[in-house]
């Protein structure tokens, strides 16, 4: 199941998210009531992390344990309740927001989400700012490029799990020619054999990037005009359909030759196919982050911080990134698989998509998110060209 999964469009979750997005009074929470009155980590030893599926380690034997979360128990004495119960973000928001909103606790210390809906936490104050005095490997580690997203600056309120690329993969050998850049999507080679992501937060940054625009401060004009392109593409049934995860399917059995992706799912792909490939565009791709956040009232923040702390750790931090095959936010893992004695493994420190290069991190830029103010307009127009 994807973890940058679509937007749905307003439904009843996506109601209330527009309206917590609009920051109605109900809902913003001030920096000095999202504290729990007693953290009790200091005498109960535990915590409960909420995650994505499939995106931990887990010993090869025995599928229920997972050795990083093992290590760091052994490690710490705090005992992790982990759940994998985000299959969708707006889902998850629709679950634990009515806490939020209400100044109750969620029975969560650990959450992780994407960075297109991070933002909203952050923005309505139903986060708290970690202390990073507390996490000195997030200090050293942190991959300089993810430091500094326009929603949280300075990653006061949120730490990258995982980080991925929004790019293009397409099947070389059927397509019979390289692509470079996104433009070449557009191609008449291709027409109706091209899918695109349906979720607006999912494919907007690519689009506008092979338009030319910056996406670190792309504007409402920028916007319209990539609405106007994919509009007349849908049109003149260049696109396919739309995607949601299942765009993996289409890529794998030829029905589509190319088509907008997820750096760790190619990966993969990669793995049973050896003519799919992965390109981050001439013109640039997106780089996002899956963030660890703690929710307001979490009962045990300080053991949160602790196992936050724990997967900076370079020696976790390749130990997870060998498993989930996405961007390792700590960049000094590399150096860790590189000298492992596995062949397979040690071959993982060579792959730009899991480490970029210099010249694939040039290419690459973390998208404005969408404001509370556009997000409804803008998801209107883009959901009825998608056919949401």
């Amino acid at each position: 199941m994807s973890r940058r999964t679509l937007l749905r469009g307003f439904g009843t979750t996506g109601a209330l998210a527009a309206l917590a997005g609009c920051g109605v009074p109900a809902a913003y929470v001030e920096p000095g009531d999202r504290a729990a009155d007693d953290d009790r980590s200091d005498r109960d030893h535990s915590l409960t992390f909420a995650n994505w599926p499939l995106y931990i380690d887990t010993d090869d034997e025995n599928e229920s344990r997972r050795p990083t979360l093992d290590a760091f128990t052994g490690r710490t004495g705090i005992s992790v309740s982990y759940t994998e119960e985000i299959n969708d973000n707006d889902e998850f928001f629709g679950k634990i927001s009515p806490a939020l909103m209400n100044h109750q606790e969620t029975g969560r210390d650990l959450v992780v989400i994407s960075d297109w809906m991070a933002a909203r936490f952050v923005r309505l104050g139903w986060v708290q700012e970690m202390d990073r005095s507390k996490q000195p490997n997030v200090a050293t580690y942190l991959d300089p490029q993810l430091r500094t997203p326009a929603f949280d600056e300075g990653r006061l309120h949120s730490v990258p799990w995982q980080s991925g690329i929004t790019g293009i993969a397409y099947n070389r050998r059927k397509l019979g020619h390289e692509i470079r850049s996104t433009s070449q999507l557009w191609a008449d080679d291709l027409r109706g054999k091209v899918t695109l992501f349906s979720g607006l937060d999912e494919s907007f940054a690519l689009l506008m990037q092979g338009n030319g625009a910056d996406v670190t401060r792309w504007t409402a004009d920028d916007f319209h005009a990539m609405c106007e392109q994919v509009g007349k593409l849908v049109k003149r049934k260049h696109i396919r359909r739309f995607t949601g995860n299942d765009y993996i399917k289409d890529l794998a059995s030829g029905d589509v030759l190319a088509c907008q992706a997820y750096s760790g799912d190619v990966i993969q792909l990669k793995a049973d196919n050896p003519d799919i490939e992965f390109v981050v565009p001439e013109e640039g791709a997106e780089l996002w982050a899956e963030s660890l956040m703690i929710p307001n009232l979490a009962r045990h923040k300080r053991n949160a911080e602790k196992l936050v702390d724990h997967y900076y750790d370079p020696e976790v931090a390749a130990e997870l990134a060998a498993w989930v095959n996405y961007v390792c936010p700590v960049p000094a893992a590399r150096d860790i698989l590189a000298s492992a004695k596995d062949e397979e493994t040690a071959a993982l420190a060579e792959d730009p998509l899991i480490f970029p290069d210099d010249a694939m991190r040039e290419r690459l830029a973390i998208a404005r998110d969408i404001t509370a103010e556009e997000r409804v307009g803008f998801a209107k127009k883009w959901n009825a060209i998608v056919g949401l």
